[in-house]
């Protein structure tokens, strides 16, 4: 028995009822964290601190890119947790003045996950994909077309009748964001045009953070403190927010909102938070693997045992 070939108005038929079950309404731009962290999150490039090869190169590529009237290229961030990649993301498409989608590579499973956003990215548009590293292959793969040519393949139907459709979308730049860049396969990660990776903070960027973030938390302190705080939050920004709302808390409670040096001193040690930054977990790790492995090397697994 032989299956009767799809007609074009079929395929047509087809191709617009596979897009409306899986395209979204609209799908809204989310940020999961809190409000308070949008507060202390710098909205422009301008306004960031720290990582200042990074915002010159973007700030570079993005004008490029105005003053060309064209698509800013597919950008990839990595590093360490906590470090800005996800404020980067959210200043590009405001330097462009263009909108932006938030998604994360975990919740991308399957193609007709990422189908709604592929489709209701408008031109010039911004798409950012955090954890991008957790997309499954299939997934992927259905990215490349959309990310060199702007186009999808959607294939319809099963067997011989099978046909495939190619979508145009608009152009629009992905922002990727990875803690574990060595986890990205070379084919997505050699399609994107910046590559950049963030480094820890120095103390002096730290404080300047932490003293920005205090004034706009209505809890003004000196340089001396903001500092201190600064040289306990191990190079990471979001640690040094972190630890100012713990001084705030503290200050609040027991100090009348007052906070200088040695309240911050104090608020920090009684959390187990010493000059390092290091909590006690920390130095329990750090005493383990000096006392049961004679300072290493030693695996994580025989090290979780011993603890």
């Amino acid at each position: 028995m032989f299956l009767k070939p799809l007609s074009l108005a079929r395929v047509v038929q087809c191709e617009e009822a596979f897009v409306s079950e899986f395209r979204e309404p609209s799908v809204e731009s989310f940020d999961d964290s809190q409000p308070e962290d949008r507060v202390l999150r710098p909205q422009r490039l301008e306004e960031m601190v720290g990582q200042q090869d990074v915002h010159e190169r973007l700030a570079i590529a993005i004008d490029a890119a105005r003053k060309r009237s064209e698509p800013l290229g597919h950008i990839l961030l990595d590093g360490p947790p906590g470090l800005g990649k996800t404020t980067f993301a959210t200043c590009i498409p405001r330097e462009l003045g263009t909108t932006l989608q938030i998604a994360s590579g975990a919740a991308l499973a399957a193609p007709k996950d990422l189908l709604p956003y592929l489709t209701n990215a408008g031109e010039g548009s911004v798409l950012f994909i955090d954890e991008i590293h957790r997309l499954p292959i299939a997934v992927e793969e259905f990215m490349y077309p959309a990310m060199e040519d702007f186009r999808i393949d959607i294939t319809l139907g099963d067997g011989m009748s099978a046909r495939t459709i190619n979508m145009p979308l608009q152009p629009f730049t992905l922002v990727g964001a990875t803690t574990r860049a060595g986890l990205i396969s070379a084919p997505l990660r050699d399609r994107f045009v910046v590559r950049e990776h963030l480094d820890y903070y120095t103390v002096p960027e730290l404080a300047k953070i932490i003293f920005r973030s205090a004034g706009k938390l209505d809890m003004p302190m000196d340089d001396e403190t903001a500092t201190e705080i600064a040289g306990r939050s191990r190079g990471t920004p979001r640690l040094a927010n972190n630890r100012l709302r713990w001084v705030r808390d503290y200050s609040t409670s027991r100090a009348n909102r007052v906070i200088d040096l040695e309240i911050a001193r104090t608020a920090l040690e009684m959390q187990g938070i010493d000059e390092l930054g290091l909590d006690g977990f920390d130095r329990r790790y750090l005493e383990t693997l000096q006392r049961v492995f004679g300072g290493g090397p030693a695996g994580i697994e025989a090290i979780a045992h011993t603890m």
